[in-house]
């Protein structure tokens, strides 16, 4: 059965999911050849990569690669880039291709989480495309290098991941039998969104039309107030249970007092069952740190059915964290209490956890390193917390340091207004064909774009949805409001089709 709460729609103008299975499938292995033909190999290997038993090919190409630079002409060394393609339901007549503009983790995880792309593939008669961001999975340019130095890292920037996505189409187009002509659509959720916009953006000529799920593309210098996403978490608890979000307001001020003495690090070590006592008060930051990190991750996964995106959770998790946190008024113990029964729905869920690591927040498919490193050069999002109008300690944002921690682990400064500058921040009209998709339960559309911005520049809020809800498969506990959200993105995406066909 579905549980939760009963919602309603209004739109702007996963027993529940499936899970993936392990299955059989093939690898095709593309290699230079006589006179620079390319001969095919085939082999079966085990692969995860599937939907209700549509299985992905692993596709590889080991030669000619991406390029490591693709905007020098110093360096020309090239990588191996993973991705992956299911042609099932492809016309091959010049079909459609979906390309899903991966981001900053293993492309297979993404592949298994994105499901809305396997639904529509055999209505639109579609390619299924997944491409791996450079140094992340398996697509490392320096292989075990990649990440030790500020020199090897230099190239891990989105302008040259989209280069790579778009000199890989042309690659597919000159390679594919029937696919030369076929009309490519961008898709992509979280920074991947981002990416689909960006690409659309950046290189029209190479996709028709973008799909941008909980896309916060406006999450940059002073587009958007920095504390919204944080008052957009806060409230996610605040409707889902009385008393919820004042007890984790008043949880913090509860761990500075117990964390003033040795005897009061103790305790908040086993109250919380933490694989690593704390020592000090460094310690008890980094406690809060993560359990800061945990509400947000709950709110970007409050889904209306069990789901395992982060971690496996019951539907509507919030819900059920917030049935421990009904009291704020409690004394400090018995207050803190609750709120480890409240975290361990989070991590502990399956039951299997003897213990909780605090550096371990969410699954390890994502490439935490990556993505400091591009936080700390381009992918620089201002955000604050003021205690009030957000249920955590305020904290005002504050680049100096940011900057300072940036030199410290890597060697470089942050470039604060360079992505505006790249991509035009709000100054957008003149491009066309992306859906800005938005979820209100998820604080990622604080810096989405949740209103229609010109004709074919479209705005969709889901607001029964937390992130990316549109991309994952369709499930019978879906809200309405997400089931219409994705006949309006299906629709869309037939006209962009369609009219490439045409101008064809």
């Amino acid at each position: 059965m579905c549980s939760g709460l009963n919602h309603t729609l209004s739109l702007p103008c996963f027993s529940c999911v499936p899970i993936p299975s392990v299955s059989c499938c093939f690898i095709w292995l593309f290699s230079a050849g006589v006179c620079g033909e390319h001969r095919r190999q085939r082999q079966t290997v085990p692969f995860s990569c599937q939907r209700s038993g549509r299985a992905a090919a692993y596709l590889r190409s080991v030669d000619p690669g991406r390029r490591i630079d693709h905007f020098g002409f110093d360096e020309n060394l090239t990588f191996q880039q993973r991705y992956l393609i299911a042609d099932q339901h492809w016309k091959k007549d010049n079909g459609p291709i979906l390309f899903y503009t991966g981001n900053e983790g293993d492309i297979t995880w993404f592949c298994n989480n994105t499901g809305f792309m396997w639904d529509v593939a055999e209505e639109l008669s579609a390619m299924l495309v997944f491409a791996e961001h450079r140094y992340y999975g398996e697509s490392l340019p320096f292989g075990n290098e990649s990440f030790s130095d500020s020199k090897h890292l230099n190239y891990l920037t989105s302008e040259q991941a989209l280069a790579d996505f778009a000199v890989l189409i042309e690659y597919l187009k000159e390679n594919v039998v029937g696919a030369r002509f076929s009309p490519v659509i961008a898709v992509g959720g979280s920074y991947g969104g981002m990416l689909a916009a960006w690409f659309r953006m950046k290189y029209p000529h190479v996709v028709v039309g973008a799909l941008a799920a909980s896309a916060p593309i406006w999450q940059f210098g002073d587009l958007v107030p920095c504390g919204t996403y944080f008052s957009i978490v806060t409230n996610d608890f605040k409707k889902s249970g009385k008393g919820c979000s004042e007890s984790i307001r008043n949880s913090w001020n509860a761990i500075n007092r117990l964390s003033l003495t040795d005897a009061g690090l103790q305790w908040l070590s086993s109250a919380f069952h933490l694989c690593s006592p704390l020592k000090n008060l460094q310690d008890a930051a980094t406690l809060k740190s993560w359990l800061s990190e945990t509400w947000i991750n709950l709110a970007m996964v409050d889904y209306p059915y069990k789901a395992d995106f982060l971690q496996p959770l019951p539907a509507w998790p919030i819900q059920v964290v917030c049935k421990f946190l009904t009291d704020p008024s409690l004394p400090d113990k018995p207050l803190l209490q609750n709120v480890f029964q409240a975290v361990n729905v989070y991590y502990n869920y399956s039951g299997e956890a003897s213990c909780f690591d605090m550096s371990q927040t969410a699954t390890k498919n994502l490439g935490q390193m990556g993505w400091y490193y591009q936080a700390c050069t381009e992918m620089v999002m201002p955000m604050c917390t003021d205690g009030v109008n957000d249920m955590f300690e305020p904290q005002k944002w504050d680049f100096d340091a940011l900057s300072e921690e940036c030199f410290r682990l890597w060697g470089v400064r942050p470039r604060p207004s360079w992505i505006l500058s790249m991509y035009g921040g709000k100054n957008i009209s003149s491009h066309s064909n992306i859906i800005f998709s938005n979820g209100g339960l998820d604080p990622w559309s604080a810096g989405g774009v949740t209103q229609n911005i010109t004709d074919s520049l479209v705005a969709i809020v889901i607001p029964d949805g937390a992130h990316h809800l549109d991309l994952r498969s369709r499930n019978p506990c879906d809200p309405k409001s997400v089931q219409q959200a994705r006949a309006l993105e299906i629709h869309y995406m037939k006209q962009w089709i369609e009219k490439a066909r045409h101008n064809h």
